[in-house]
């Protein structure tokens, strides 16, 4: 009897195993196509539009402006009138020396200018004078040249008397540090007390008593390629985009272009000027400069991502298969390429999930991307 049941169980296990083994080939791909699934992609129709090809330079913004306040005679500062960040007026006093030296040099030139003038209006009536009596012959010709030579040399002293006094207020003008255009305090550079002298080597001219910007305006210069210089033109129209505020854009124009390479880097220097009337574009940060070099005008265009080694795409077909397709590309900017060959317009370009797909492979679309 237990012979019996061991047979049973042996003849069981064995129909199990040959039922299994003879399941159709189908049923097997259908159970793997099950396990796997289809791959959920994104996609992008094709469609007509505009597109430019660009370049990107990163730069230093500076202002258009920038000047070091410094006097041009030495002294003591007695007053300083601005702070950083202030803003200021053309002709506005920012800074003032120990004047009291100046004025009383001032005072004393005024002294003897009025001395050199009185002087010279006594010698000129005596020239004068000598003038009518030399033509009746009531002089000699000895008295003739004597007065002549004193209204020459009073004439001589009334202008050095006013050289002297031009020369004093030009002392106490330039120790009145004004600024020469409106702008910011970008840097106070001195401080009250200070002894400074420009002629010596104790004082920096570079750094100043202050430092005045004018950034309502920005200049950035960029190191252009041979291979770019030559798509580029002065006047042209370019953008600055800075990463503090990334979706500002700001208008500018090609300024000056460099027609000779610098010796060592090999690349021609292009400035841009760009117009900053809110002061949102700060100096001395970085920003990027973009020029439109090329476009086309109805192109097919679709994003960079959709293309795989820069020659084929992978497009969604009506019955959820991947098919893969060689094509030829026109311009390209960072985002969007243009598709010269290859596509139609209407076509579903899977735009994600394309990586690792082959010809032929089960999709489903997920979302179309605008």
């Amino acid at each position: 009897m237990k012979r019996n049941t061991q047979i049973k169980v042996f003849v069981a296990s064995f129909l199990s195993l040959f039922l299994f083994s003879c399941q159709s080939q189908d049923q097997k791909e259908e159970i793997k196509e099950e396990s796997f699934g289809a791959a959920p992609v994104k996609v992008y129709k094709v469609k007509k539009q505009r597109i430019s090809e660009k370049l990107l330079y990163t730069g230093l913004i500076e202002a258009w402006k920038e000047i070091n306040i410094t006097p041009d005679v030495g002294g003591k500062i007695v007053q300083i009138h601005v702070e950083e960040g202030d803003r200021v007026k053309q002709g506005q006093l920012l800074a003032e020396l120990d004047t009291r030296a100046i004025r009383l040099q001032l005072e004393q030139a005024k002294a003897g200018v009025a001395v050199a003038d009185a002087n010279y209006k006594d010698a000129k009536r005596n020239m004068d004078r000598m003038k009518r009596l030399i033509k009746e012959n009531a002089v000699s010709d000895q008295q003739y040249e004597k007065i002549e030579l004193a209204f020459e040399a009073a004439e001589a002293q009334l202008q050095q008397a006013l050289a002297a006094l031009n020369l004093a207020n030009h002392g106490l003008d330039v120790s009145l540090m004004k600024a020469p255009f409106s702008g910011v305090v970008a840097s106070k550079n001195a401080e009250v007390g200070d002894v400074i002298n420009p002629m010596m080597g104790g004082f920096s001219t570079i750094s100043g008593v202050l430092t005045l910007m004018d950034f309502s305006r920005v200049k950035i210069e960029i190191d252009v390629s041979y291979q770019d210089i030559i798509r580029i033109k002065k006047g042209q129209v370019a953008t600055l985009k800075v990463a503090a505020f990334p979706d500002d854009i700001f208008q500018g124009v090609v300024s000056v272009m460099n027609l000779t390479a610098d010796p060592l880097t090999k690349k021609f220097k292009v400035k841009v000027m760009a117009d900053n009337p809110d002061f949102i574009l700060r100096p001395n940060t970085f920003g990027e400069v973009i020029l439109e070099v090329s476009t086309h005008e109805n192109a097919l265009v679709i994003p960079q991502k959709a293309v795989l080694d820069q020659k084929y795409i992978f497009l969604a077909l009506e019955n959820s298969t991947a098919e893969r397709k060689e094509v030829s590309l026109g311009l390209q900017n960072t985002d969007m390429l243009e598709i010269v060959k290859g596509l139609k317009e209407g076509d579903l370009v899977i735009v994600e999930g394309n990586y690792g797909l082959e010809d032929g492979t089960k999709i489903e679309i997920k979302e179309v991307i605008k």
